[in-house]
């Protein structure tokens, strides 16, 4: 069998997307907050006092990802969890005084590397490019619970969500 052109494999693609997203991160942004805390943070800056589930549901991320992910910035002193009153099983999430200049911090950072990431395309390719990601990420999230998603190398895509 030949060599196939992973040019034309979208996860092929992706993975080089990120690898180069993770590079502009880590140079332009945060070598110590990771684009998944920094999302975190975002969620809260947006939503105060949000539960760990509904922040991970907010920013693509699955369970044990978000409690790790909101253990780091809790032990750094970004987020505070807040028992809540009415259910005292819930926590409610919060950004510290200095979890929310982190948070303003990165925000500018981010727009820049934004802005040099998207930079081979114009404005209006940018605009197209990221709906296309959206919605292939939204179609993709129903991978997380694979309800009728048959095997690898079985044909039958009918049964497959997308």
């Amino acid at each position: 069998m030949a060599a196939v052109d992973l040019s034309t494999h979208p996860g092929h693609l992706a993975r080089r997307l990120q690898q180069a997203h993770y590079l502009l991160w880590t140079t332009m942004v945060s070598e110590e907050i990771t684009s998944p805390q920094y999302g975190v943070l975002n969620a809260l800056m947006a939503e105060p006092g949000l539960d760990q589930r509904t922040v991970g549901e907010r920013v693509g991320l699955d369970r044990s990802t978000v409690a790790e992910v909101v253990g780091r910035l809790g032990r750094r002193g970004l987020i505070e969890k807040v028992r809540d009153t009415e259910d005292g099983r819930r926590f409610s999430l919060r950004l510290t005084g200095e979890g929310a200049g982190v948070h303003r911090k990165l925000t500018v950072r981010t727009a820049r590397m934004n802005h040099v990431f998207l930079a081979p395309l114009s404005e209006a390719e940018q605009a197209v490019f990221l709906d296309l990601l959206r919605r292939v990420s939204d179609a993709a999230e129903q991978l997380r619970s694979p309800v009728g998603v048959t095997g690898a190398g079985d044909g039958d895509a009918a049964h497959r969500p997308w």
